[in-house]
């Protein structure tokens, strides 16, 4: 089976979990090496001063450090390297395939690479802004190389307001979708430089 073949696949696999129950959490999306290419495309971007602090809200971000501590880079994928150009192909196999069976009208995918310092987090969040609904699908890469459970950094996942927190481990290679606007999630703080390929398909 070519890899084209094999991301379509996987990719309908995703789709069929998509439709119910809304979510789903796929172990070694990403092969060693294309994690390794990936993590080493952010880290020497991260290493040139590129990133910035994130913000809350929508337009000029507010930076509140008792609501998140990541700073990230915007993708340009003009610009993208070929470790991420591989997984920018997997993504829009993603794409089209939710759009095939879930006809949500996917039209295109923001994407950032996310880097959590030391004792940063996420408090709980959903990722849909009140006032602009295009963001459908969350989708976040690890990027992570021999995380364990004494590093923190779990991403807390309500599948329900009824059930207690999912608790997903960020190792490299791992991608976690779900609807948008559904499913409060939060991260809580790392032991250790915690790294993600992070973003959203839209609709128009």
């Amino acid at each position: 089976m070519s890899p084209e073949a094999i991301a379509d696949a996987i990719a309908d696999t995703i789709a069929a979990e998509l439709a119910e129950p809304g979510w789903c959490v796929v172990p070694n999306y990403l092969d060693a090496a294309e994690t390794a290419g990936l993590r080493q495309e952010c880290l020497t971007a991260h290493a040139k001063n590129t990133f910035h602090r994130a913000g809350v809200g929508r337009g000029t971000a507010e930076i509140r450090d008792e609501i998140r501590g990541d700073q990230v880079l915007w993708i340009d994928e003009t610009t993208a390297g070929p470790a991420l150009k591989t997984v920018l192909s997997k993504l829009e196999a993603l794409r089209l395939s939710v759009n095939r069976h879930l006809f949500l009208g996917l039209f295109d995918v923001e994407l950032h690479f996310a880097v959590y310092p030391s004792g940063a987090g996420y408090r709980r969040h959903l990722d849909r802004f009140q006032d602009d609904d295009r963001r459908t699908l969350t989708v976040i890469l690890y990027l992570n190389e021999n995380w364990s459970a004494a590093d923190g950094g779990l991403l807390r996942f309500w599948p329900n307001q009824a059930e207690a927190a999912l608790e997903i481990e960020p190792s490299g290679g791992t991608l976690v979708t779900f609807l948008s606007d559904r499913f409060w999630h939060e991260v809580a703080p790392a032991q250790r430089q915690r790294l993600s390929l992070t973003g959203w398909f839209r609709r128009r």
